[in-house]
């Protein structure tokens, strides 16, 4: 069964990525929700090897793009190379035209790059001149920020921002969890890992995309997911100071991606419908990157995270 399948690449993938259970889940989730990720968080903690490892565990290629100032459209979509013995330009495909592809410090590269790459997420196609050449089916790309160096980056613009299906924040491990990592790699180093299952086929992985949207969701979780979207573009009726706080709320995209990641979410818990909590479990990856605080909200410190905490608990359930 898929449902089997897909939970085990999980419970493979926690002990590959020790302390970042949020992380498993949430790739597992995209991948589930067919979308992108986001991954912000400092460096050395596990956000290559976390895409490399999801990977190894699928049926598919894997590619990784580092992002630097001097990259070109054409390094990521790939680009037409003149072949003299035909007289006719070929096209050769870039590292996009992968099943995987990790983007690696996304915010180092210019903005033509960045809009190459988020295109090619959007539309899954890349085109060159008059020719159009479609992506894989399965198709996932995690791309990585470093929030701490500043100097030399390209902020994502929101629009930008909005065609990742999630924004997950990473903070570093615990003890028990920098202990257990510890262990991992001196393993690692002197016996090659064994226990690794067979890569899930991608039969499977679609198989469970068409689970996960079959799922029971009530009239009543429907509307919750459509309120608490509009409570962004609206938040007047539940709070004056919340609504000080919003510049733009999130849209249409985002109603579809809190419906489709709460479907996931619910589904990998092996229930067969879609409750409120699944929602509320999902919102801050998926609103935390589509809200636009205002100048005053930044100016008090409001972080987005204690916004949608306040719109969580202010919109009623049902």
């Amino acid at each position: 069964m898929a449902s089997a399948d897909v939970r085990a690449l999980q419970e493979w993938l926690s002990g590959q990525i020790i302390g970042q259970a949020h992380l498993v889940q949430r790739i597992v989730i995209a991948l589930l929700a067919d979308g992108h990720l986001l991954v912000e968080g400092a460096p050395g903690l596990a956000k290559t090897r976390a895409v490399r490892s999801l990977a190894d565990g699928l049926e598919g290629d894997f590619q990784r793009i580092q992002f630097t100032p001097d990259l070109l459209p054409g390094d990521v979509t790939g680009t037409e190379i003149y072949r003299p013995q035909e007289g006719s330009f070929h096209f050769q495909r870039g590292p996009i035209f992968h099943n995987l592809v990790l983007a690696d410090e996304i915010n180092r590269a210019p903005a033509k790059v960045q809009s190459a790459l988020l295109e090619a997420m959007a539309e899954r196609q890349v085109s060159v001149g008059s020719e159009t050449y479609n992506l894989p089916e399965l198709f996932l790309v995690m791309a990585t920020q470093n929030p701490i160096e500043q100097e030399g980056t390209y902020p994502l613009p929101e629009a930008q921002l909005d065609r990742f299906l999630l924004h997950v924040n990473v903070d570093y491990p615990d003890a028990e969890a920098e202990a257990a990592i510890l262990r991992l790699t001196r393993a690692e180093a002197s016996t090659p890992a064994a226990d690794m299952p067979a890569p899930l086929p991608q039969a499977s992985v679609f198989q469970a995309r068409r689970e996960a949207l079959a799922l029971h969701m009530s009239p009543a979780v429907e509307d919750y997911i459509v309120q608490l979207i509009i409570a962004t573009r609206s938040p007047q009726p539940y709070s004056e100071e919340l609504a000080s706080w919003i510049e733009y709320g999130g849209s249409p995209r985002a109603t579809i991606a809190l419906d489709r990641c709460a479907r996931a979410h619910a589904w990998l818990a092996g229930r067969d419908f879609v409750g409120p909590d699944d929602v509320q479990a999902v919102a801050a990856d998926v609103l935390r990157h589509r809200l636009l605080l205002s100048f005053e909200a930044e100016a008090e410190g409001v972080s987005t995270d204690r916004v949608i905490r306040e719109l969580l608990a202010l919109v009623p359930v049902g």
